[in-house]
């Protein structure tokens, strides 16, 4: 079984289309409602979250866990991946995030190739990146990215109070003016200059990506992470087939948890998935473990 872990609806976006593309693997999600936002918290706090939701999936039978979530990706994902599952008694166990796959995506080179290449090495392109306040904040985008396309010019725009306002089901209204005033800023900042591309990198974001198409011109290519996870899993499992677990039974649905309100979080996610697997409710502070 394949895990994904979130810090509330956004991952939602991923796993959707995962189970559209792969319906017949077992997937098994988690969201931290109650701890919800993730973007605009300290950096210690992400990591001991997002720590605790990969045990907690760990214990309820994945064996892979993906963080579908920009901002825990980027503040925790490599101390997960080279500090914590190394000595966390999980053998046999993984943790992957998206903004490798999202990288790809955007310079048109594999994650392993870490140093310009013809003909990304000249490629002198406009990205923007749309992300929580500790997602831009890291820097993780503009990194990577240089690494493999370094003339590519790299705009970032924080959007601090978006995932939340997405989270709590506000009005579209609303949710077009946020949007409105991020793209005004970020193209401000590049002397009114549109993007080539534009990174949604919240997972969020692909519920109000039309919103984002309506302020940036056509001609910007949006990068939303849940087509673009679901490609690059579909390679992650060849390389890695023993990842793929059992498959689902005919007619199983996703197990979906949540640390929050099951009452709470469930019209907000019928808004964008009317027929959402059942959710249950977890701590994922005190997981059921079962140590294979």
């Amino acid at each position: 079984m394949i895990g994904l872990f979130d810090s509330g609806n956004g991952g939602l976006t991923v796993l959707r289309a995962l189970t559209r593309r792969y319906p017949q693997m077992a997937f098994a999600y988690l969201g931290d409602h109650a701890s919800a936002p993730y973007g605009n918290r300290p950096s210690d706090d992400i990591v001991t979250l997002s720590t605790k939701g990969v045990e907690a999936l760990f214990g309820l039978g994945c064996s892979l866990v993906m963080l579908a979530c920009n901002t825990a990706t980027a503040i925790a994902g490599r101390k997960l991946q080279r500090d914590w599952l190394p000595s966390s008694g999980w053998t046999g166990h993984n943790v992957i995030g998206i903004i490798a796959p999202t990288v790809e995506a955007a310079t048109q080179t594999p994650w392993a190739v870490t140093s310009p290449q013809y003909p990304q090495k000249y490629n002198t392109d406009t990205i923007a990146v749309f992300g929580t306040r500790r997602t831009i904040a890291s820097d993780v985008f503009p990194e990577e990215i240089r690494k493999r396309c370094p003339k590519v010019t790299v705009l970032q725009q924080a959007c601090p109070d978006l995932a939340g306002a997405i989270e709590e089901g506000a009005p579209e209204a609303l949710l077009s003016h946020m949007i409105e005033g991020y793209v005004a800023e970020m193209l401000r900042a590049n002397d009114g200059h549109p993007p080539h591309r534009a990174i949604l990198g919240c997972t969020h974001y692909p519920l109000v990506e039309h919103l984002f198409r309506l302020y940036l011109p056509p001609f910007t290519r949006l990068l939303s992470q849940p087509g673009i996870v679901t490609d690059s899993l579909e390679d992650y499992l060849h390389r890695h087939p023993h990842y793929a677990g059992k498959p689902a039974e005919p007619g199983d649905k996703p197990l979906v948890f949540t640390t929050g309100d099951v009452t709470r979080i469930e019209p907000a996610i019928a808004r964008f998935w009317p027929d959402h697997p059942p959710f249950s409710a977890l701590d994922a502070a005190r997981p059921r473990l079962a140590r294979a």
